[in-house]
Parts: C-alpha cells; sequence; structure tokens
C-alpha cells in the first residue's frame, strides 16, 4: 500500500472525526498514557487528574455516561492521593530540618528503673531496644562517656549488621529510663517519615561524635609520641 495515499487517508479521517468531543478524549488518552509512564509520584498524580477531567469533558459531550462515571469517581481519588503526598513531602521536609527532640517518641517507650551499679547492656552483647535518660547517670565505659538526663543510648545497635552492642553502659547513680524495643523502632521507622529521619539524624550525630572522640584520642597519642620522641633525642644527645 502506498504510505503517501495512506498518511492522507488518516489525516482525512482524523480531521472527520476531530470534534470537540473527540479533541479532549485525544488529550485525555495522551495525559493517561503519561500518567502510566511517569516515575515520580507527584507529577504522575496531576497528569492522572488532567487526563481524567479532560475524559469527563469527553464523557460529557459524546454522551457516553460509563466514561464519565467511572472519570468523575477517579478524579477525588486522584486529587485525594496527590494531597497525601503533598503533605508527606512537608512532613520530611519538616522532619529533616527540625532538632532531635524526643517528646514525640516518649508514648511508645516504657519505663524501667536502675540502681547504681547496675548494667543496662554489655559491649558484644545481642541489642533489642534503644534507651532514653529520665533521670540518674549512666557510664559508657569504654569511652569513659557520662550519660546525664535527656541522651539516647543503645540506637546504633540497631544498625549494626550483627545486631551487637558496640559499647557497655553502667548506672552510676539510681534513675530511670524509657526503652522502646527495636521491632517497634523498624515500624515506626517505615512508616512514619518524621520518625525514620530523626533516626537517622540521631545515628549520625552519635558516628560524628565517635568520630571526633576517636580524632581527639589520635591526636592526644600523636603528641605523646611525639614527645617521647624528642625526650629520645634530648638523651641521645
Amino acid at each position: 500500500m502506498d504510505l503517501g495515499y495512506l498518511a492522507t487517508y488518516l489525516i482525512d479521517f482524523i480531521r472527520s472525526k476531530m470534534d470537540l468531543a473527540n479533541l479532549l478524549g485525544l488529550i485525555g488518552g495522551i495525559f493517561y498514557v503519561a500518567s502510566v509512564t511517569l516515575r515520580t509520584m507527584i507529577p504522575l498524580r496531576i497528569a492522572a487528574i488532567i487526563s481524567n477531567i479532560l475524559f469527563m469533558g469527553y464523557g460529557l459531550l459524546a454522551k457516553a455516561l460509563p466514561t464519565f462515571f467511572m472519570y468523575a469517581v477517579l478524579l477525588p481519588i486522584n486529587v485525594f492521593r496527590l494531597y497525601q503526598i503533598q503533605q508527606l513531602v512537608k512532613r520530611v521536609k519538616v522532619a529533616s530540618q527540625g532538632d532531635l527532640d524526643m517528646e514525640w517518641l516518649k508514648p511508645f517507650m516504657t519505663k524501667r528503673n536502675f540502681k547504681a551499679g547496675d548494667v543496662l547492656f554489655h559491649k558484644g552483647d545481642v541489642a533489642n531496644a534503644m534507651y532514653y535518660t529520665v533521670t540518674g547517670k549512666f557510664l559508657v565505659k569504654e569511652f569513659g562517656v557520662e550519660l546525664p538526663p535527656g541522651r539516647v543510648m543503645g540506637e546504633l545497635g540497631f544498625l549494626a549488621p550483627d545486631n551487637k552492642r558496640t559499647a557497655t553502659v553502667e548506672c552510676i547513680e539510681d534513675g530511670q529510663v524509657l526503652f522502646i524495643i527495636y521491632d517497634k523502632v523498624r515500624e515506626l521507622y517505615f512508616q512514619d517519615p518524621d520518625f525514620g529521619f530523626y533516626f537517622l539524624k540521631l545515628t549520625s550525630e552519635r558516628l560524628l561524635q565517635n568520630m571526633a572522640r576517636l580524632e581527639q584520642e589520635i591526636d592526644v597519642y600523636k603528641a605523646r609520641i611525639q614527645a617521647l620522641e624528642a625526650a629520645a633525642d634530648t638523651r641521645t644527645t
């Protein structure tokens, strides 16, 4: 078949059928195809909403009640989903810029009392919970760091490949802690973007603190080595 004849036939066919109803349906079809090929959710929902509106117009003008009804039902669903996504994005932005306040997490935690000399966990123990100090004092023995009220501990075990404790924590002054088991942490992490960003910031801050502490210790050891070398040079001369 002659391609020129076929192209002319198709153009004439489209012109003969191109009233307002079919034009709306054609554009609506283009946006529908876009809605199923886009990978990001907000543009996808916007394309779907535009497609719904155009197909509703087509259904009205063409007097196609099933088409109009179907897209009239889909339109509020897509609008609501778009609203949910936008709210989720706002929450993520707020969470990523917020502080490390634990107040909102306390309702999910359980109280537990410790006396001086009690060990909360040993280095190498299997980790199953993270803690928040309410009263008393606690000592991270490997680093000689005291944890006053208002500090989080035990969160790194959640991320460790083998879920093992990275340090020993001992109670040095009678106090109370709140704790939450890792199963609940996982549930909150995947369900709530606020907690997800909070936890990432918390663990990142702890890792940066540990790195800064190690750098300080390295600087101290370097200074000692330099002092010993200087003393040795003095003796040899």
